[in-house]
């Protein structure tokens, strides 16, 4: 490589380095400013107050069930869509995975008027069940499952087209049937790849506000969860919302830096 071509490489690595700064620092300053706001002698102070542990608790109960309702609808619908071939399967994924790109209030309205006292779900739900989503406890976890879902069934599908399926195809041959290929095959050497999911789709349920806030409304101890928290103190008791946020971080933080060596860096 001759002198010339050396220095421009060294200038194009040069300035793709301050590229690089200059976009880090796009992401990491926002969390700087909330940091150096947060009242750490009296952090605990703020996260025992009534009204925030109103909304960690029923963030942290939505969220897990939530996370659980999008793994027992997930998991199935991850595995057709990786082995399974029909027509339309694009267009079922593209849909099953709308959510991610997808406003969240667009996919409040979207529940409100399916799932709605009076949507064509919703009004079934009420008339057969007596049951009413909007602004409930279930309405939290049904839109929390909605926009967490999408990142459980893109994660499991993934592995699970990477599997190797000649074990599958030598248990099916050694007489297992499709339930037991699943069961004792594929789900086991797809394990990382669920629990990537599952820990995704949680951190997406406990930090959602527009579905959430849109079908079931800001009610405290009924609807009203961290992020929804965190709107409404900022105005009343910011010192609280901020504490709250730094929470949502933490967690964000925490999951992904678990994930990473394991199943994300792959």
């Amino acid at each position: 490589m001759s002198t010339a071509a050396r220095r421009r490489g060294r200038r194009h690595s040069s300035l793709a380095r301050f590229v690089a700064l200059v976009a880090f620092g796009f992401i990491g300053l926002p969390l700087v400013g909330l940091i150096t706001q947060v009242a750490w002698g009296r952090l605990w102070h703020d996260l025992t107050a009534t009204e925030a542990l109103d909304a960690l608790r029923l963030s942290f109960e939505c969220s897990i069930a939530a996370a659980a309702l999008a793994c027992a609808l997930g998991l199935p619908l991850a595995w057709v869509l990786a082995r399974v071939e029909f027509p339309g399967r694009s267009a079922v994924r593209a849909f099953t995975l709308l959510p991610m790109v997808l406003p969240p209030v667009v996919g409040g309205v979207g529940l409100l008027y399916a799932f709605g006292r009076t949507g064509f779900a919703g009004e079934l739900l009420h008339s057969w069940f007596g049951l009413q989503l909007t602004f409930s406890t279930p309405g939290v976890i049904l839109a929390e499952t909605f926009v967490a879902m999408p990142f459980l069934v893109i994660t499991v599908e993934a592995a699970i087209r990477g599997l190797d399926q000649d074990l599958e195809e030598a248990a099916a041959t050694l007489g297992a049937s499709r339930a037991t290929v699943l069961r004792r095959v594929t789900l086991p050497a797809a394990a990382p790849a669920v629990a990537a999911g599952i820990a995704l789709a949680w951190a997406r349920a406990l930090g959602e506000f527009g579905a959430t806030i849109t079908f079931a409304g800001n009610i405290r101890g009924r609807t009203r969860t961290i992020p929804l928290a965190v709107y409404l103190l900022l105005e009343s008791n910011p010192q609280v919302a901020i504490a709250l946020s730094l929470v949502l971080v933490a967690v964000s933080v925490t999951v992904l830096t678990a994930l990473r060596g394991r199943w994300l860096a792959r």
